[in-house]
């Protein structure tokens, strides 16, 4: 089994919950300024109406690049929106569910904190992959659970399903995430609190640095 050779790891952005005004033309230029493998709509307190219609310009923009444009939490809006896939929490409903209304291609995610427990069980489910988190304390989200690098190396070494890692992740910390078995690095405020493109091509710079001290 050691002898598979990893797929290097893939940036996957978060949206800030701000993307109205300019952020379609930030997330074109994040885009494009180095590969990007999926892109997740998080909006809050809008009705489905209104996160519609901020999403349609994003999702644009994804399907031109061939970035994968998840939805979160809301396994209607995906289906709404004809997302490629949703990302759903431990309140937002089952992976059954989300893949009877999505259809069997589409990617289905589940976050999973800090727990193997919840991560088998959401394999079992069928889910296209599994976020763990926070790993680093971040100011997108209150962390109620931290997760250790054992985590994914312990999901690297016995599952194929990819895992995502996600919380406070930089350019900078980035690296053991990337050597522990990290298939995604999941970002949003290193992204989007600075120089977008910047800070995309920073983390490939850091990610491929990673892969190769691995190999």
């Amino acid at each position: 089994m050691e002898d598979i050779e990893r797929e290097p790891t893939q940036l996957y952005l978060i949206s800030p919950l701000d993307v109205g005004g300019t952020f379609p033309e930030r997330l074109a230029r994040a885009l494009d300024a180095a590969p990007v493998a999926a892109f997740q709509f998080r909006v809050k307190d809008v009705d489905q109406h209104e996160a519609a219609r901020l999403a349609e310009p994003l999702q644009k923009i994804c399907a031109e690049r061939e970035v994968a444009f998840i939805v979160n939490d809301s396994i209607s809006l995906a289906k709404r929106l004809g997302a490629d896939g949703v990302h759903i929490g431990q309140e937002d409903g089952t992976v059954e569910e989300a893949r009877n209304a999505l259809g069997r291609d589409a990617q289905i995610g589940v976050t999973c904190h800090d727990s193997r427990h919840l991560a088998m069980d959401a394999g079992e489910e069928g889910a296209d992959y599994v976020a763990f988190g926070a790993f680093f304390p971040t100011t997108t989200k209150q962390v109620k659970h931290t997760a250790g690098l054992d985590l994914l190396e312990w999901w690297q070494g016995i599952f194929e399903i990819p895992c995502v890692a996600i919380g406070g992740i930089t350019p900078e910390n980035c690296g053991p995430l990337v050597k522990a078995g990290a298939d995604f690095l999941a970002v949003s405020g290193a992204v989007w609190n600075g120089d977008e493109v910047a800070v995309v091509k920073a983390f490939h710079e850091a990610m491929s640095a990673a892969m190769k001290a691995e190999g």
